[in-house]
């Protein structure tokens, strides 16, 4: 399979080109290119006979860990809004590519009803439901509280944590002993934010239910696990209304490795919280892949 960058290659550091994109954003829009491909890792059959279902999947971290899971051996379901199909069938072309089946569900998983398509889709065209990844996310920064709407808080919460609750509730009608509910919490749901109020508090409520859910389900056989992501280079901080196309050209220059990490680099981490054969004792973890970001819990 063609390449997108030399193996060898460093991963890119700001400046970036300045660049701004209108919400949801594309990936194909950004540049450089967002890193999904992973070519020095290694698969080894970890997820062979898997089915998946992906939120956000048409890009950004969401595009690595299906791309990841296909190489892995799993089928993959994956949502997106109706703005991004390109991106979609960019990621459904990479994952057919590893000969697995890539269904395509678009739709907005703020619609409570949609997130039980969701999942009613995925079953009925791969057959079942073994892993399940809520990863799409929706943000937009604020100089301060007053600038909060009710009407963004009530987006960015049905979002990030109303669709994932109810995915979760939609998936256990499917999912076997075995199943992993895995979903993208955030640096911010630990450490806070101070222009990312109504974000950072999903994503620590992400972090609460994640561990709630896990105590619930350990007699299933079940496991629920997050994953913490410091910054990112991904359609989601160039599309943000309040971040301006100066500030996206240093986007995570104060990580402390002085880059946003690559998609590629995340991963990983999805992979192992899927494979019962290298977490079949983690559950209830919040993973942070944070870049040398210091925080307990």
């Amino acid at each position: 399979m063609k390449r997108s960058h030399a193996a060898t290659a460093e991963p890119p550091r700001p400046p970036f080109p300045e660049q701004h994109q209108k919400s949801p954003g594309l990936e194909s829009k950004l540049d450089p290119p967002p890193r999904y491909e992973a070519e020095h890792y290694r698969p080894a059959a970890k997820l062979r006979g898997k089915v998946a279902l992906v939120t956000g999947g048409d890009s950004g971290i969401g595009r690595a860990v299906a791309v990841m899971f296909a190489r892995e051996g799993a089928d993959v379901a994956i949502s997106f809004l109706p703005e991004e199909k390109s991106d979609a069938e960019g990621t459904r072309a990479v994952v057919e590519g590893y000969g697995r089946r890539c269904v395509l569900v678009p739709g907005d998983l703020t619609d409570a009803a949609f997130c039980h398509e969701l999942v009613a889709v995925t079953v009925r065209e791969l057959g079942k439901l073994d892993i399940l990844v809520s990863n799409a996310a929706h943000q937009t920064r604020k100089e301060k509280l007053a600038d909060l709407t009710d009407a963004e808080l009530e987006k960015t919460f049905e979002t990030n944590v109303y669709a994932y609750i109810r995915l979760a509730r939609a998936a256990l009608d499917h999912m076997e002993r075995g199943g992993a509910i895995i979903v993208t919490s955030s640096e911010t749901g630990i450490l806070g934010s101070r222009k990312l109020p109504d974000y950072s508090a999903t994503k620590g409520a992400i972090n609460a239910f994640t561990k709630s859910l896990a105590q619930d389900l350990i007699e299933q056989g079940i496991r629920v696990n997050a994953v913490a992501p410091g910054p990112v280079w991904t359609p989601l901080n160039p599309s943000d209304a309040g971040l301006p196309a100066e500030r996206v050209a240093n986007f995570g220059k104060d990580n402390p490795m002085g880059r946003p990490a690559q998609p590629e680099e995340l991963a990983p981490a999805y992979v192992f919280l899927a494979s019962n054969a290298d977490s079949s004792y983690v559950t209830g973890t919040v993973l942070q892949v944070m870049g040398g970001e210091s925080a307990g819990g």
